[in-house]
């Protein structure tokens, strides 16, 4: 199986073909994929250099000429370093774009802290108009490149090492999707940690929600697991800084006697990095580990 950043950089290859509208802005990361894409269409396949904020400034006139930018480099060199930028290039501008990452939270530990960025949906989060998409699998990453490409609106897709079996269905738009029915309590699991989840809570009696856009938040997916309950408890699994939408799950549950629970990557920096699967166990994000935490907050 292809991992999603190489679906990424063939699907938007292909785009390029399709719609003379798209441009790809790199910052020398992933450049050598696009080596034909490059000969093809000198013009919109742009490669910036080491220079992060002026790879959206470049993104941003792009989008300010008519053109749509699909945009692209590791996490933590799209969103955290030139955040400045994505908040007054595109939102105090108005214009919209793609931006598509790599790395996500722990997907190349040997490159230490520089090359992970848990906090990035968080800060996402604070700005307006911005859909943030988490795929779990190659598939799901293609469909919602495609469907961000072809739009008008401003997309933040986050791609990771970490996937999934098997792909799920998803859609721009799409809300929380049922995987599994249960009665104690309700388990919302985002991109990639959805086999985790599953294999966590196997045996468990609660419903399991998938999740791949996560901004804006299916509050009413939500409600609707919860159903008729007077009470509800939720847990929220996700690839990044723990408790990223706990406060819109609280929301969500406002009128209505309930507990919610945050897991996800810890704020403790991890300096003996080891692999992925390493990671993923010291923040208490493999099976085992969710299941211990799981299962104690259902029945604390």
């Amino acid at each position: 199986m292809d991992t999603m950043r190489e679906r990424f950089i063939t699907t938007a290859a292909r785009l390029l073909d399709d719609d003379p509208r798209l441009a790809v802005v790199l910052a020398e990361i992933s450049r050598d994929g696009f080596d034909r894409a490059e000969r093809a269409h000198p013009d919109r396949v742009i490669n910036v250099g080491i220079r992060e904020q002026l790879l959206i400034g470049a993104g941003a006139g792009l989008a300010l000429t008519g053109m749509r930018p699909i945009i692209h480099t590791f996490a933590p060199f799209l969103v955290e370093r030139p955040f400045e930028q994505v908040k007054l290039d595109f939102g105090h501008q108005g214009v919209s774009g793609v931006l598509v990452s790599a790395g996500g939270s722990y997907d190349w530990p040997a490159a230490g802290i520089t090359h992970m960025a848990p906090g990035d949906v968080a800060l996402m989060g604070t700005l307006d108009g911005w859909t943030v998409q988490v795929p779990g699998h190659p598939d799901e990453a293609e469909t919602l490149l495609r469907q961000a490409a072809a739009g008008e609106d401003r997309v933040y897709l986050r791609l990771s090492l970490q996937q999934n079996a098997q792909a799920r269905p998803v859609g721009a738009g799409s809300g929380f999707t049922p995987v599994r029915e249960g009665g104690q309590g309700v388990v919302i699991a985002v991109g990639p940690m959805l086999d985790n989840v599953l294999a966590a809570t196997d045996g468990l009696d609660v419903t399991v929600l998938y999740a791949t856009t996560v901004r804006p938040f299916d509050a009413a997916g939500l409600r609707r697991a919860v159903g008729a309950r007077e009470t509800a408890d939720v847990v929220m699994v996700e690839p990044y800084l723990a408790g990223t939408s706990t406060g819109m799950a609280n929301d969500a549950l406002a009128d209505l006697p309930h507990r919610v629970l945050g897991l996800g990557v810890g704020k403790a920096e991890l300096r003996r990095y080891g692999q992925m699967d390493e990671q993923l166990a010291a923040h208490g994000l493999d099976p085992r580990g969710l299941r211990e935490r799981i299962g104690g907050f259902l029945t604390s």
